[in-house]
């Protein structure tokens, strides 16, 4: 059951997994459930956000993971946020922080910003949020450390200091250059060691506690009332958006991966560029029309989509599927295979539209005419022999040599395992329909060049 977790200051990947066990990513930005929602996950947690360098996660980017069945769950930081900015349309906002956003009490997002390091120092908070300050004052005051007038005087100093300055040692000092009783902030000093509260780690632990006794119960895709709506400015967003790196922050490269710039280069000066192009627009557009039409692809048609992969590259067993991953660098083999699977989907949705305009196509690419030519040349040869629709008794050969001539001597590769699952990855409708295809071309070749030979010889 896969479910994704954005998080960093609040709490590190590390302890979090000590509550769910869950992919965790960096704290989530503009782009980020949307990515993560591609990868059909039961259910979201966001925890942590970026908002002030980088565009914060949009509203609507939840709504669509929602839509998609997806559950979402905010809590302590910018969860807690669009938890409570999306609480009517389905999110669950988990936590104190939470309910004090949806009830009104807090409004301003600096309530929950803290300044962090990089990914690289584990998003460690250099800053006190707001929330924890208040939390803390509160059981300072519960604890008779400190009285009402002193608690809201300290809040009304923490909450000018701006965010990413906030921290006790300074709250503390501008309560003393206003004038508040020293003897009872020294006293408050003493109490914050043990005393502090961490309430966004405290919400954020009660998400992950949720999470876990949610998806353990079994837990039904998310049900929505509302109906999204596809707006130019949302189609525009998710063709920005690109595929999540799952496990690393989509602005840090995974060590040892290859740049799409450095991989584009290479196919510059291959020339191979065009034709590498063309293959990677049709996939996106698949892709793009199966998300479009919610594509259910179930696990037979995942199954069916790895099988015909496997098959179509020789891959015999897991072992060698597993050789093929690592030397093409896909990390995420079950993401890759869920795309291939929507891919076929959608090539066989629109198999008759691409049928016809297969010949512009050919066209576009200055390759028709030659095998017009050639066509045309085949179907006047076959007619005047009257051999249309030849048999193996008419070229000479059993099937077995038939399929040895075709695949080792024209393709130069070996007869493969299933024939009849290459005979539908290369489009014929079944193995029948590519075994009289290949009688007409060995008839063909018979009246014209060099005829098949028998048992493979030369």
């Amino acid at each position: 059951m896969k479910i994704y977790v954005f998080t960093g200051p609040t709490i590190s990947a590390e302890e979090a997994r000590v509550y769910l066990d869950a992919t965790y990513l960096p704290p989530v930005a503009q782009g980020d459930v949307y990515r993560a929602a591609l990868e059909r996950p039961v259910a979201i947690g966001i925890v942590d956000g970026l908002f002030q360098r980088v565009p914060a996660v949009w509203h609507k980017e939840v709504l669509w993971a929602m839509a998609q069945g997806i559950h979402v769950f905010g809590s302590a930081s910018m969860g807690a946020l669009r938890a409570a900015e999306l609480a009517t349309f389905g999110m669950e906002g988990i936590g104190a922080i939470y309910e004090a956003f949806a009830r009104g009490d807090l409004e301003d997002d600096d309530e929950v910003a803290v300044a962090h390091g990089a990914a690289e120092h584990g998003y460690r908070a250099v800053s006190e949020a707001m929330v924890n300050i208040r939390s803390t004052l509160r059981a300072a005051t519960a604890a008779g450390v400190i009285d009402d007038g002193l608690r809201d005087g300290l809040a009304r100093i923490a909450k000018d200091v701006f965010y990413a300055e906030r921290t006790w040692p300074l709250v503390l000092a501008r309560g003393l250059d206003a004038g508040l009783r020293s003897e009872a902030i020294e006293a408050l000093r003493g109490f914050l060691p043990r005393g502090r509260v961490n309430q966004k780690r405290l919400d954020a632990i009660a998400m992950l506690e949720r999470l876990r006794a949610r998806t353990a119960q079994g837990i039904e895709p998310k049900a929505v009332r509302y109906r999204f709506q596809h707006t130019n400015a949302w189609e525009h967003a998710v063709r920005t958006a690109g595929r999540l790196s799952v496990g690393s922050s989509p602005a840090t490269p995974v060590e040892g991966a290859v740049s799409h710039e450095a991989l584009a280069e290479e196919l510059q000066l291959s020339a191979a560029y065009a034709a590498a192009w063309r293959g990677a627009m049709a996939r996106a557009l698949a892709l793009e029309l199966a998300r479009r039409r919610n594509a259910s692809i179930g696990e037979h048609g995942l199954e069916s989509a790895v099988e015909a992969f496997c098959v179509e590259r020789g891959l015999r067993d897991e072992r060698e599927r597993s050789r093929w991953a690592r030397e093409h660098d896909v990390r995420d083999l079950e993401r890759f295979f869920l795309d291939e699977a929507r891919v076929r989907w959608a090539e066989a949705t629109l198999e008759v539209d691409a049928r016809e305009v297969l010949p512009d196509s050919l066209r576009a690419e200055g390759r028709y005419a030659a095998l017009a030519t050639r066509a045309s040349d085949k179907q006047r040869v076959l007619a005047v022999r009257g051999a249309l629709a030849p048999s193996l008794a008419d070229v000479g050969l059993s099937e077995a040599e038939l399929l040895r001539w075709y695949f080792e001597e024209r393709l130069g590769q070996p007869v493969p395992s299933d024939v009849a699952a290459y005979a539908r990855a290369a489009g014929f409708a079944d193995v029948d329909a590519l075994r009289r295809a290949l009688l007409r071309e060995a008839s063909y070749l018979r009246w014209t060049e060099r005829p098949p030979s028998h048992a493979g010889g030369a």
